[in-house]
């Protein structure tokens, strides 16, 4: 434990910022989670569903929670398996 009152305040603030961004990634790989199911059970549900998916990841960059390159992976992935189970 810091014995300085800053780094005490430091100690506070970073746990708050830790829980807002785990919340952001866990709502964003959720929403990853719900596709990949959606998309196994019917591809009409995940094809509406992708778009929710995506501008959960988008979030999670805008909030600089996930980088934009492992963003832009993501929803590629998520698209080609899409398209994969369409066709």
């Amino acid at each position: 434990m810091p014995n300085i009152k800053s780094a005490e305040k430091r100690v506070r603030v970073i746990k708050k910022k830790t829980l807002r961004n785990r919340m952001v990634k866990t709502s964003a790989k959720t929403a990853i989670k719900k596709f990949r199911k959606a998309l196994a059970e019917d591809v009409a549900v995940a094809q509406s569903q992708l778009s929710a998916t995506a501008s959960a990841v988008d979030r999670a960059v805008a909030k600089g929670v996930m980088h934009k390159n492992a963003a832009n992976r993501k929803k590629a992935r998520i698209a080609r398996a899409l398209h994969k189970a369409a066709v």
